[in-house]
């Protein structure tokens, strides 16, 4: 019975409701992938990405060049000497791991230079499609990038040409 009731309100919903609507959509990835800043914002946090990478290598080789040291010379310190070392390898593995943290981490500098670069080019593209929405009295306007939950859409409803353009920018399919 409640499969019948939401294969009903769906009917209804289409019948009434739903003709009276217009319907859009658009492919956010297709719209970045024709926009040079973000070209320029991906390729700079790549760069920046790369390089904090390797700057966590280099102290994690340091760290196994420490400890490969220690070992060798482990049986011959006496044992205040041993506590301090360890204790410095724990120290440098701790901050490294912090490193980590603060370059990649959730709210890391990584998160927010990717936002700093790409935030306003997603700015941009949504205050695109909402003027596009809003002069073409579209009531939804979706985006089919990624996994999102459009199955099919037929493309005389993709208006991201028309974002693109309103941006600026010139598309090339």
């Amino acid at each position: 019975m409640k499969h019948l009731t939401i294969i009903l309100v769906i009917i209804l919903g289409c019948t009434g409701v739903g003709l009276s609507q217009k319907y859009g959509y658009v492919n956010t990835n297709y719209i970045l992938e024709q926009v040079p800043e973000y070209a320029e914002a991906q390729e700079e946090i790549n760069t920046i990405s790369k390089e904090w990478q390797e700057e966590i290598s280099l102290r994690k080789i340091t760290i196994e060049e420490k400890t490969e040291a220690f070992k060798a010379e482990e049986i011959l310190l006496p044992e205040e000497t041993k506590k301090s070392k360890l204790a410095e390898l724990d120290l440098l593995k701790k901050q490294v791991r912090a490193l980590q943290k603060q370059r990649f981490g959730v709210e890391g500098d990584l998160f927010k230079k990717r936002e700093e670069l790409i935030q306003p080019i997603q700015e941009k593209i949504f205050k695109a499609i909402k003027s596009i929405a809003k002069d073409g009295n579209y009531s939804f306007v979706f985006d089919k990038a990624n996994s999102s939950n459009i199955l099919y859409a037929e493309s005389k409803y993709d208006i991201s040409n028309r974002v693109l353009k309103k941006m600026g920018y010139s598309s090339s399919k």
